[in-house]
């Protein structure tokens, strides 16, 4: 069994007459009375509309000759986009979204919330009063903006999220195949290049529910190698290139001899950059991640690099699906309600095709072969049955 040594858990006042304080003591009463109905129509307002799909649910494959549907009424053809930061994953996301809108005759906007929660649910808000017609949202706390998505969905919009709800339309990984074939690709080198044994960093982001599984697949993997002890198993915040250096540079402090680092790719890469500052990276280490960004990408092709694998989640594919099915949405088509996004372990050999794809996601998505690599389409919703958004955490590995 594999040996846990430590675990780091890191989440002049004025002078009134008599005669005028109770004129402004009547006045106050009609504006305390005016703020009491406000309150209860604004409470009344967010709690109107229907809840969606909330039971775990399993779709059928989406059918693209599905019937046609009304187009949205009081919207604009605006496609806008809450950007949690400017990790390169999430700027994947904006190229995409960006070149889908140009391609369909959107208006394009983007606001960047720098892993701020209140500034993130202040921009869907600005954009919902807007009646954008579209909007893309990532957060780092689900649970905060969702009662802000409702309320754009319950307008007649799109809304895309990546991995948590609510959304028209959702997009997710199998999130434990993600993490198994990360996994697997390490288990692989500690066998055949370290001997069997290894002192294992899990860099996680068990704070989102949604993305459990994929460390719940490392844990398991790397639980069966008897040689392998994992010194940490910790959450960085942010989750950042800068949050993994600050973490790993933590890490350091109590364990000195790593060989091996696994977690998405932007805190992998600040371990890496940790790792060579204090100088204790070594070529025969293995450090791999999730997300295939494309500074993870240079460093596999350097071929010294402790950096090793990513799995790539091509986020200009499918951030340009997304934008594809906003302007579907608001001609009337039918369009998936869920989407996976499919894990791709990046090769010496298919790297270069990766990389002309990161640039040029619209001919991936105009190509269904080469789509398919990347994208796989479930359910159908349009404006006219906007009430069954999805509003639970879907996944393509729930069974029925």
């Amino acid at each position: 069994m594999c040996k846990y040594r430590f675990v780091v858990e890191y989440g002049g006042a004025s002078m009134w007459s008599r005669e005028e304080i109770v004129r402004s003591s009547d006045v106050l009463r009609v504006v305390l009375f005016a703020a009491v109905l406000m309150t209860g129509f604004a409470v009344a307002h967010a709690q109107e509309g229907p809840p969606g799909i909330t039971k775990r649910s399993v779709f059928p494959a989406f059918d693209p000759l599905a019937p046609m549907c009304s187009k949205p009424v009081g919207v604009s053809r605006v496609l806008a986009f809450v950007q949690e930061n400017e990790r390169e994953f999430l700027q994947g996301v904006n190229h995409g979204l960006a070149m889908a809108a140009k391609d369909r005759g959107l208006e394009y906007q983007r606001s960047v919330a720098e892993s701020d929660v209140s500034r993130a649910i202040t921009e869907i808000q600005k954009f919902a009063n807007a009646r954008v017609g579209a909007l893309v949202a990532t957060s780092s706390d689900p649970s905060a903006v969702s009662k802000s998505l409702q309320q754009v969905i319950w307008s007649g919009a799109y809304v895309g999220t990546i991995v948590p709800p609510p959304a028209t339309l959702l997009l997710n990984a199998p999130q434990y195949a993600t993490g198994k074939a990360i996994t697997d690709a390490a288990i692989e080198h500690i066998n055949t290049k370290l001997g069997g044994k290894a002192n294992v960093v899990l860099l996680t982001q068990d704070s989102m529910e949604f993305l459990t599984p994929r460390f719940e697949a490392m844990r398991d993997g790397l639980n069966a190698i008897a040689g392998v002890t994992i010194v940490a198993d910790i959450a960085p915040k942010p989750v950042t290139k800068e949050g993994g250096f600050a973490t790993m540079n933590t890490i350091l402090l109590a364990s000195s001899d790593i060989d091996v680092v696994l977690g998405g790719d932007a805190v992998v890469l600040g371990a890496l950059e940790a790792l060579r500052a204090a100088g204790k990276d070594r070529p025969d280490q293995f450090l791999g991640g999730i997300d295939g960004e494309p500074e993870g990408v240079a460093e596999i092709k350097r071929g010294d690099s402790p950096y090793k694998a990513s799995i790539a989640l091509s986020s200009p594919v499918f951030g340009y699906a997304m934008g594809y099915y906003a302007a579907d949405w608001l001609d009337g088509r039918s369009i998936p309600q869920a989407m996976d996004i499919l894990p791709i372990a990046l090769t010496a050999q298919n790297i270069k095709q990766y990389e002309a794809d990161l640039i040029d996601p619209a001919s991936v998505f105009a190509d269904p072969e080469r789509r398919n690599t990347y994208l796989k389409m479930y359910g159908n919703i349009c404006y006219d049955t906007r009430d069954q958004y999805v509003n639970f955490p879907w996944s393509s590995e729930t069974k029925e």
